[in-house]
This record gives structure tokens, sequence and C-alpha cells, in this order.
């Protein structure tokens, strides 16, 4: 499949005010979790089918669908790589970004088929998060054309800026929508369809993509500033956009922004024990389309920890984590 034309964003400042989150509301405690185990580590990603259940991949490459009522956890398939941001049809088939294997759907009989796996010739890289609009048309993210996943930290310090977004329409044909982002993740679109949002993780902010109206074809900033690194986002059923923050944004790392790029690389070469720890936190945002923050739920790492996906469904939440060896399951405070 071939990309059509890129739209290359501003050249990305480091913000130097106070996070807005922080400005414009305090957080709130967030309920207390319950863990669904599963048989694997690292949902990185959780969404929920029409029928109720919840699916999340782990690091083996499995793929499971559980009983949020029961924790019952039932393989549904092995991608053969390592699946990250998925997206539940109505029709029961799943779409599935697969850092190794790139963008995937697997059907309601089982069947695992490879949608997109390269770009201009060259293999997909880092698939990061996928959603499908009402029209059939899909959008897609790369985090990144430089780092493979285990070395995630590495691009955010170094602000490769490679990250793309991507649309594949119903016919097949595959276009690239921006590219240059600082390490594209969380993909939404908009209930009206005039709209698709794009997490920057490196770069704190949320990008949106107008696919209608006066603006159609440009891109400009949902909400920037954010107190933490934005990673997968879903639309609620609150019509909020939901968006995870794995960890608060790190002193350090801000101090370190303004450097030369070969200067911040030497933090990521050090040996892993030496590197900055991100605090272990439970943390997600919800903010609404005009980039008002509705909520800001928080609590401490306790039970769990580095939460990177999130679904809201009549006010419960469902979390996923990189590290954590289950699905929580917590509530939105009345």
């Amino acid at each position: 499949m071939v990309a059509g034309s890129t739209m290359q964003p501003q050249r990305w400042t480091p913000p130097t005010a106070p996070p807005r989150a922080r400005e414009t509301r305090s957080a709130t405690p967030l309920p207390p979790i319950t863990r669904l185990e599963l048989p694997g580590a690292g949902p990185e990603d959780v969404v929920r089918t029409a029928e109720g259940r919840v699916i999340a991949g782990v690091d083996d490459g499995s793929i499971y669908s559980i009983d949020p009522a029961d924790g019952a956890a039932t393989l549904l398939v092995n991608t053969g790589g390592r699946p990250l941001g998925m997206h539940a049809d109505a029709d029961g088939s799943i779409l599935i970004c697969d850092f190794e294997r790139g963008l995937l759907r697997l059907d309601s009989a089982g069947t695992l088929d490879v949608l997109v796996d390269e770009v201009d010739g060259e293999p997909l890289p880092f698939a990061s998060n996928v959603v499908r609009a009402e029209d059939g048309t899909i959008y897609f993210s790369s985090s990144s054309r430089r780092f493979p996943l285990h070395q995630w930290r590495g691009d955010l310090l170094e602000h490769s800026g490679t990250g793309r977004l991507f649309r594949l329409d119903p016919s097949g044909k595959l276009e690239t929508l921006i590219d240059g982002l600082q390490f594209a993740n969380g993909v939404v679109v908009s209930p009206d369809g005039s709209c698709v949002l794009v997490a920057e993780t490196a770069a704190y902010r949320v990008t949106r993509y107008w696919l209608s109206g006066p603006k159609a074809g440009t891109h400009d900033l949902l909400i920037e500033n954010l107190p933490g690194f934005p990673d997968n986002m879903a639309l609620g059923s609150d019509g909020l956009v939901w968006i995870t923050l794995p960890s608060p944004r790190n002193p350090l790392l801000d101090r370190l922004l303004p450097l030369p790029g070969i200067l911040r690389r030497i933090i990521w070469v050090l040996p892993e024990r030496l590197q900055p720890e991100p605090p272990r936190t439970v943390w997600v945002l919800a903010v609404d389309f005009d980039g008002k923050i509705v909520h800001d739920l928080q609590t401490e790492g306790t039970d769990y920890a580095l939460v990177t996906g999130v679904v809201e469904h009549s006010g419960t939440l469902y979390l996923g984590s990189l590290t954590e060896s289950a699905v929580a399951v917590s509530r939105v405070p009345s």
C-alpha cells in the first residue's frame, strides 16, 4: 500500500508553563481497584465489546476475552507478535495494532488477517493504536521509526518526532494524515466524525486532525501541556475522551528537553537501574471536545500502576497496564 501526502506539524518547543490540568482543577481520588487476573503480563490496551466483555492483549502475543463478572479469561488468538492498541467492532471482530506485525483484524470466527504491514514499500514500525469510524474508515498510529518497543524511553528522551497518523479507507487506500508526531499513541474519532485525535506522548498533548468543516485537512491541538505522558485514549459512553497518564512528567526530563538530542541520548543509554523511574500511580483524565478537563482521577499505585489503557462504560472504568498481569476495574466518582 502506498501512503499519500504527509502534513508536517510545527516544530515542537518544550512547554515551560505549569501543567494545565493542575491549574484548572484538583485531582479526585480514584475509587478502590479490583484486579481481573490474566494468564500473561502487560495488557497494554483494553477495549469493551458490544456484549460487555473486555479484550486485552499481553506480551506473549495472546489476546484474551474477559468476563468482567467473574474475571474468567478466554484465549481468542495469539498474534505471533506483540499486540498493543485495539478496537472492538460491532460485528464481533477486533482491530489490533501489533508492534511486530502491523495492523491486524481478528474476525468473529477466529481468523487473523493482516491489513497493513508496510508503508511506502517499507515495513510498518511500531503500530500503536487504532479506531474505526462509523463510515468504515480506520485510523491508526505508529509511534516511532527509530526505537523498538522495549526502548520506548529512548524515543521520549531523544524526541525523534517520527510518529505518524494514518487513514485506511474501506477501499484499502492508505494515507498518511500527519507525519513528525512526538511518539504518536492513542487515537479517537469524535462522535460526529468531524475530527480524529491522536495523543503525542512525548509532547504532553493531544493533536486534532479535522476531517470535515472549514478546517478539513488541517490539524491543531485539542489540549496541550498535560501534567503527564498521554498514552492510549478512548471515547467513553459519556461522550468524553478518556486519556491515560502512565506517569507524571519528570522534572529532570523537562530540564533536559531544551538540550541537543545527543545530550539527552546519554540518559537512555545508561543502565536501566540508573535511568529515572516513573513513580507508581494510577491516573486517567477525561476531557471534552473543547479540551476542557472534566475528570482528573488519581490514586497511589499500590495495587496497580503504569496505566496505559482505559475504557469507560456507564461509569465503570477498565484499565490496562504495560507491566501488570491483570486488568483493573474501578469507577467514575459520582
